[in-house]
């Protein structure tokens, strides 16, 4: 029995190229399908500014066929055909650089004094336009991302054979690497702990009339929650923006709910277990500027924003983030919190309460700088577990230590100069009696030390701050409490990604062999035969206070 032949439906109403090829294989766009009836293309809302872009400019410029082609293609992107792109990466790849792309065609076009078609589009045409972008005067990471939105919409037409696509070789369509390291940003840095308790200060006093009944709330005061939110959870600014009025969801455990949020990108959802309100919270009705209780939070706005849901827009209506306009245009009108708003309202907050970073310069807040914050805040409370973190975050562990976990300045700062003030004890030859025996080596003033409490008949058992302390000291009897300590780093590194430990952990034992031991030696404060023994002991019998896992974290290090 022969195989049945299925056919495929297609759907006419998609976006096509309206073109055909002649005896040469060019391509051939029809020229009365050019300009099209509507030239602009709408976006719809979506995370930018941008709602749509008029391709009317570029018609009738001499780049007619480049034009109609770049517009199909843009409007087959917001059908969802060929790549799974959202609306926001669209208007992103028409504002930038497809809108650079067709006005160097319009200049190309004026000075060949011809008309350009899609055949004309090759390696030294993309060269050329590389040459424009940094004519522009514009930065290097503008330069890279002008070039890959255009580059998007060009790939596209390409493998749908629109224009001619030559993947490999010299003569290679689009260049391999045209901005090389242009990737390797530093990005966002986590707040230190004093900005961040400073900015978390100052977004309790912020959000306070939220709490009132009769508070008229405004895009401020939704901005302040929702940065509230994201200090507590960790999510990007997208999902935030975009909660839906189902964002809460049951949790299998009690006084416990779910955060659901939509990623675009990865076209999945993402949840955030919250602490709910118990009962007796709510009976005693608890001061929220006590400790801020995030679902009590997210209940109170969508509390407001349920009174302005029948007079809002139709796309808006799920939203959490609603408000009424008080002021300007459009005054009385319901919109919903945007990402620039966000933005204007963070700087606010800042210029308010006067917050500054270490240079005493306005300190920079953005939805990015307090996931990284979250992040970090998450790994030091877990003890450097990076798999929990990972899964906090909604990332695997790879992405979470190479991106989010930032190196702590303190760590360097604390052990920048272990070594020269290790080696300043040994050589002062100070120890005598009055030296105090302790986990890490001996201590001159273990009550009125450098990290002793200094409160009266109470000594320092401050052990992990022994290396940076300068009452600390080390003689040949040390040895093997010094090399327990050595081996004890050594097993931190199976607990954190190989970056991580690169960057805050490795040069502690390399400093004490390559340096501290090793200037001991020479100066024969050890004995070379100890030094070995004392390593072999710490080895196979370290000393009991680093024998386990008595310290879930090396405190020292944070």
């Amino acid at each position: 029995m022969g195989k049945r032949k299925v056919f495929l439906k297609t759907d006419l109403s998609i976006p096509q190229v309206e073109h055909s090829h002649d005896a040469n294989g060019s391509v051939i766009v029809f020229p009365e399908v050019i300009p099209p009836v509507h030239t602009r293309v709408d976006f719809g809302r979506n995370a930018t500014r941008s709602r749509g872009i008029d391709f009317a400019f570029w018609y009738g410029v001499g780049i007619d066929s480049i034009t109609y082609a770049c517009q199909r293609q843009t409007e087959r992107f917001l059908a969802q055909q060929d790549t799974g792109v959202e609306a926001s990466s669209v208007a992103s790849f028409c504002k930038g650089g497809l809108r650079h792309f067709l006005n160097y065609m319009i200049l190309r076009a004026t000075a060949l004094s011809r008309e350009l078609t899609l055949n004309d589009i090759d390696r030294a045409l993309i060269d050329d336009f590389l040459g424009y972008l940094a004519g522009l005067g514009i930065t290097t990471l503008s330069q890279s991302t002008h070039y890959t939105g255009m580059k998007c919409v060009l790939h596209a037409l390409g493998r749908r054979g629109i224009i001619s696509l030559v993947t490999t070789g010299d003569d290679a369509t689009f260049p391999r690497n045209p901005f090389p390291n242009s990737g390797k940003s530093k990005g966002e840095t986590p707040l230190p702990k004093r900005q961040r308790q400073a900015f978390t200060s100052a977004l309790k006093q912020a959000i306070l009339p939220i709490w009132n009944e009769d508070a008229f709330v405004t895009g401020e005061l939704l901005a302040y929650a929702l940065l509230t939110v994201a200090l507590h959870t960790g999510r990007n600014a997208t999902p935030l923006l975009e909660m839906g009025h189902d964002c809460l969801r049951a949790h299998p455990k009690d006084n416990s709910v779910f955060l659901v949020l939509w990623k675009r990108r990865g076209h999945s959802s993402s949840k955030v277990a919250l602490r709910a309100e118990s009962a007796t919270e709510r009976r005693l009705e608890s001061t929220p500027t006590i400790k801020t209780n995030i679902e009590r939070l997210i209940r109170r706005v969508l509390a407001h924003s349920e009174t302005l849901r029948a007079e809002a827009p139709n796309d808006i209506k799920d939203c959490v983030w609603l408000y009424r306009v008080h002021r300007g245009p459009g005054v009385g009108t319901v919109i919903v919190l945007t990402d620039s708003a966000l933005k204007l309202a963070a700087k606010k907050l800042v210029t308010d309460y006067g917050l500054v970073d270490t240079d005493g310069q306005p300190l920079r807040i953005n939805i990015s700088r307090l996931r990284k914050t979250f992040a970090n805040r998450i790994f030091e409370l877990l003890a450097g577990d990076l798999m929990t973190t990972a899964i906090a975050l909604g990332n695997t562990p790879q992405v979470a230590g190479r991106n989010y976990l930032a190196s702590s300045a303190d760590a360097r700062r604390n052990w920048q100069f272990m070594g020269e003030i290790m080696v300043q004890e040994l050589l002062s030859r100070t120890i005598g009696a009055t030296y105090k025996t302790t986990p890490m080596g001996r201590c001159g003033d273990p009550v009125n030390g450098q990290y002793a409490p200094k409160r009266e008949g109470e000594a320092c058992f401050s052990f992990l701050n022994c290396l940076r302390c300068k009452h600390y000291a080390v003689t040949g009897d040390d040895l093997h409490r010094l090399f327990s300590f050595y081996f004890r780093v050594f097993a931190e590194r199976t607990r954190m990604n190989k970056r991580r430990w690169a960057q805050e952990y490795a040069h502690i034992p390399r400093l004490i062999d390559d340096y501290i031991v090793a200037e001991g030696l020479r100066r024969g404060t050890f004995k070379s035969a100890s030094v070995e023994a004392a390593r072999e002991q710490a080895r196979r019998d370290p000393h009991l206070f680093w024998s386990s896992d008595v310290v879930e974290s090396l405190e020292m290090f944070a």
